[in-house]
């Protein structure tokens, strides 16, 4: 009589959970690899050059990164609470705010202060170096000019064309500047609180990318 090999099922069993298990590996070892590192992996096997796209999140992470190097900023750090710094979708907020002991301009005026030139400035010597793009805005608070016939419109775009000059003269790149803009009050900082003198600023927005 023929001799029954009776452990055969057992290898094709074990060769089964074998390759399932190097599966599971394979699935875990991928999940952690980002989606630029996977794209690289398939043209290794497809002979396709890889595509890499920038998202909107990876965007927000270089962002980030340029938050965290303008954090560092001995300049902007002395500034205290007048500089307040914000990453977005765009790039990098900066945020040069009057405060009660630290006025930026002129009682119901576009000129700088003392202090506000000093932060324009400590503004710019931090955005020197870097290859990115700025839109300058004036903000005022939600108080009217009484006794005179300009409006927060003018003064709010006076005072961004008075920071891009001081800028343009501390040697940030005429070029580099891509909006002037003056938006009055109706951007507070705080929603619902736009009589703050926090609300009398110039926002730096500066640009990742075109």
């Amino acid at each position: 009589m023929p001799t029954r090999k009776t452990g055969t099922w057992k290898l094709a069993y074990a060769d089964f959970l074998t390759a399932l298990v190097a599966f599971f590996l394979l699935m875990w070892l991928i999940s952690g690899v980002s989606k630029e590192d996977r794209a690289v992996i398939a043209s290794e096997f497809t002979g396709k050059p890889a595509t890499v796209s920038v998202t909107a999140s990876e965007a927000l992470s270089d962002a980030a990164r340029l938050l965290a190097m303008l954090e560092l900023s001995e300049s902007l750090k002395a500034a205290g609470d007048s500089v307040q710094l914000s990453a977005d979708a765009q790039g990098v907020r900066i945020e040069l705010v009057d405060t009660a002991d630290r006025p930026l301009f002129e009682t119901g005026s576009g000129a700088l202060t003392e202090t506000g030139a000093a932060l324009i400035r400590a503004a710019g010597a931090s955005l020197a170096a870097l290859p990115y793009t700025v839109s300058i805005e004036g903000h005022t608070d939600a108080f009217s000019m009484a006794g005179t016939a300009s409006s927060n419109w003018e003064l709010s775009s006076a005072r961004a064309n008075e920071a891009r000059r001081l800028l343009e003269a501390s040697g940030f790149g005429t070029e580099r500047v891509v909006g002037v803009t003056g938006y009055a009050d109706t951007r507070p900082l705080s929603a619902g609180q736009p009589h703050l003198a926090a609300n009398r600023r110039i926002s730096l927005q500066v640009h990742l990318a075109d």
